[in-house]
């Protein structure tokens, strides 16, 4: 097989002698200094600014159809220019054409569903294929993870984030980090910080409580940096302090550089240009995409001297830092293509382990002796594989679920197939351009379709129950980076379908027949006034381009489902504290909640809130059933070399293979700092174990993991007293318990920085 189409730039000896005085020393890890010593101003400042729109494709060291932006090359210094691509569930760029056809990339499970797996190595695992491919197709940075906390459920780039809570997310995202770069490809570590809201994500000042942006949106970032090295953190696009996060040196410097010792490099998100100096001086090295406004502003900031060439030349060294461990600078040649078959293969067995069993009355599932299936939904038939925006990775296909249902021999109902599949049809015609490519309308062409009415035809659910041995119904959610959800028809279900799930479960009930419902979904929705109908229910979430195959696998039994939620499932939209302050799409252009966020809710985001207020709820965090039951032995506690360890045996105690996800939540003494009533600290997956077999988990953590954070003093603080270790299936199921005495209090100060610009009204707890 030929190699990849490359347009490599050969520039001779001209140019390399060429530029400034003392030409020939080209870059290597050992002469960083020497080099930016010998750069021109000018050089300098066109190296901090992203290349796209400065110039040809034709100086590229590479050109990647398709790829984020570019770092620019000096030939004269042995300088390549480097390739950063989207994305979080896959190497987003343009397909690439090899002896004629097409190649593209894999389009893994998203973030959400990879979560749900609990299992930091299967992440790893799948970051190493992604990696494989970005390495193959000359991609240098993947922009992966995201890992902002789900603050409210509306959020539209939740799909692409891990968690409600920081440890899980933090953890989540050092395996995505740590298997892209065991490739040799860097990452970038995203949106430092409060990335929380789509709507005027651009400008919004996110004023939250220090307590809160310690604990719970800046932990999980340091978390991820306590166990992986990102070749690059990309500051987000809002305010914090009222001081853009891209120019906030409080942030960028005083916390991620001094108190979490980060020295790689610091780039901005794509687009939405600011004050570039401005950036700068507040710890921003690398601006991108690149315009060419950047580069004059800086220009003239070294002109006037507003500008310190200090700060210049620590960027630009950070910059250099980063490009001598890139592929371009150490020209690795990739002579086959990625082995997308394997690939796909894994992409079907993550999605099959991420999905959660949130219903098995009589255990449903998985199906037995079933053959003949009333397949019900819009999205059944053109299923969603992850969100839009920049995490849209070009596909060669997508498995839908009719047709994973039917290559593992389920018969579906021709009738209705045919009958959806018009319908569909005609939601192509109506939405999609006639124009586009086979490949764009699996990506950027891709919608979802709202959902068929049924209504209309009082006669045929009831004729499918007639003639079919059970329903399985599928409802869809689509998710974008460009907008966050509503509450009406999104997070709540449409009329559409809550008549198509009241319809479907009354005739096939009537007739003593089955119904499952499938949730195609990449966050949280609406629950509580239809789950007692079905008689199971598989949140499926946005499980890649195996879809179809994947779902096929779980609810035949081929694959034991074995996810739990990343985050709450409320009862209530408006249950949940911070519905008062997220904004309500189409009717927020201005002041609260668009010009600025109060985090009025403080520390009480998810499982955090809903357990300590003792809140009704409809599954709680790290709530997932599985075909098979486990046992929890006895725990252990010691102590070793400055951590505490737990173990605890786990057994399964069913009929079939499976595996169990133990979770540690640590009760804390109450003192004058208010803390929930549990948090998890740490957790852990057991392999695959058969009927009767027994694997004992370990779980660590260390005196900092269970400080509060004291905002009067500034510091962390771990008070001396007894704490109670809960070893759960979920935050509300503990099966064992241990406790802990912390014999004399610990304190880590840290700089008191980062308060929001008005005093926030904190809520009252637990809320009224």
């Amino acid at each position: 097989m030929k190699c990849v189409d490359r347009v490599w730039i050969v520039l001779g000896f001209l140019f390399c002698s060429l530029g400034s005085a003392g030409g020939s020393l080209r870059l290597a890890e050992d002469n960083i200094d020497e080099i930016v010593k010998q750069m021109s101003p000018r050089e300098k400042a066109m190296l901090l600014v992203g290349c796209e729109s400065l110039v040809s494709k034709d100086s590229l060291t590479v050109y990647v159809p398709g790829a984020a932006g570019y770092t620019k090359a000096f030939p004269q210094y042995g300088i390549p220019s480097t390739v950063m691509a989207d994305g979080p569930v896959g190497v987003r760029i343009f397909p690439i054409k090899v002896d004629g056809k097409r190649h593209y990339c894999t389009c893994f499970p998203s973030s959400t569903l990879l979560a749900s797996t609990w299992d930091t190595q299967l992440v790893e695992t799948q970051a190493g294929a992604m990696g494989e491919e970005a390495a193959v197709y000359d991609v240098d940075v993947i922009l992966t993870p995201g890992i902002n906390i789900m603050r409210n459920p509306l959020c539209g780039r939740n799909f692409e984030y891990f968690s409600e809570d920081p440890v899980l997310s933090g953890l989540m995202g050092a395996a995505m980090v740590n298997g892209v770069q065991s490739r040799g490809i860097g990452t970038s570590l995203k949106h430092f910080v409060a990335n929380n809201q789509q709507v005027n994500k651009l400008n919004n000042d996110s004023r939250i409580p220090v307590k809160a942006l310690r604990e719970i949106y800046l932990k999980g970032f340091e978390i991820c940096l306590q166990h992986s090295n990102p070749w690059t953190v990309m500051s987000s696009y809002n305010k914090i302090g009222g001081i853009l996060t891209q120019s906030n040196a409080e942030l960028l410097r005083t916390v991620l550089r001094e108190e979490w010792g980060y020295d790689g490099l610091v780039v901005s998100d794509w687009y939405g240009k600011r004050n570039s100096p401005e950036q700068l001086e507040g710890g921003t090295n690398l601006l991108m995409p690149g315009e060419k406004a950047q580069l004059e502003e800086i220009e003239a900031g070294i002109e006037s001297g507003a500008l310190s060439m200090e700060v210049i030349d620590d960027a630009v060294k950070h910059i250099l830092d980063y490009v001598v461990k890139t592929k371009a600078f150490r020209k690795d040649i990739h002579a086959a293509l990625p082995d997308l078959e394997q690939h796909a293969a894994l992409s079907r067995s993550v999605a099959g382990q991420g999905m959660v069993l949130l219903k098995n009355d009589s255990c449903v599932l998985p199906l037995k002796g079933i053959k003949n299936i009333s397949l019900f939904g819009a999205t059944a038939y053109h299923s969603i594989a992850g969100g839009g925006g920049s995490s849209n990775v070009n596909k060669s296909h997508i498995v839908d679920i009719s047709t994973g249902l039917e290559q593992v021999g389920f018969v579906l109902d021709r009738s209705l197939k045919d009958l959806y599949t018009k319908y569909n049809a005609y939601q192509e015609a109506l939405l999609v351009d006639p124009k586009a490519t086979d490949w764009e309308r699996l990506s950027y062409r891709r919608y979802v379709y709202p959902e068929m009415d049924l209504m209309p035809n009082k006669t045929l659910v009831g004729e499918q129950a007639k003639s079919n041995d059970m329903a399985v119904v599928v409802i869809g959610r689509g998710s974008t980076e460009e907008s966050d959800r509503k509450v009406h028809d999104d997070f709540n279900l449409s009329d559409s379908e809550i008549y198509m799930i009241d319809k479907v479960c009354e005739e096939f009930h009537a007739r003593n027949k089955k119904v499952v419902v499938l949730l195609n979904i990449g966050g949280v929705v609406e629950t509580a006034s239809w789950k007692n109908k079905p008689d199971a229910i598989l949140s499926v979430w946005f499980p890649g381009q195996e879809c179809g195959d994947a779902i096929a696998d779980a609810i035949s039994g081929k694959a034991n489902p074995s996810g739990k939620l990343p985050m709450t499932f409320p009862i209530d939209y408006f249950d949940i504290p911070s519905s008062r302050n997220f904004p309500m799409v189409g009717e927020t252009k201005s002041g609260k909640n668009f010009d600025y966020t109060n985090y009025e809710e403080d520390i009480w985001v998810g499982y955090r809130y809903f357990n300590t207020a003792n809140k009704a709820i409809v599954y709680p965090f790290g709530y997932g059933l599985s075909y098979t039951n486990f046992s929890f032995g006895k725990p252990k506690l010691e102590r070793k070399n400055e951590k505490w360890v737990a173990t605890i045996q786990i057994t399964n105690t069913g009929n079939v293979s499976g595996k169990e996800t133990v979770q540690l939540y640590i009760s804390a003494p109450q003192t004058s700092i208010q803390k929930p009533s549990a948090e998890l600290k740490a957790f852990g997956k057991t392999r695959e174990l058969k009927p009767e077999e027994s694997e004992t988990v370990k779980l660590e953590f260390t005196d900092y993991d269970l400080a509060s954070f004291d905002e009067a003093n500034s510091q962390w603080l771990t008070s001396k007293g007894e704490y109670t270790l809960s070893f759960g299936a979920s935050s509300k199921d503990f099966r064992a318990t241990l406790p802990l005495n912390i014999s004399k209090s610990r304190t880590w100060k840290v700089n008191n920085v980062l308060r929001p610009v008005e005093k926030i009204n904190i809520m009252k707890f637990p809320l009224k």
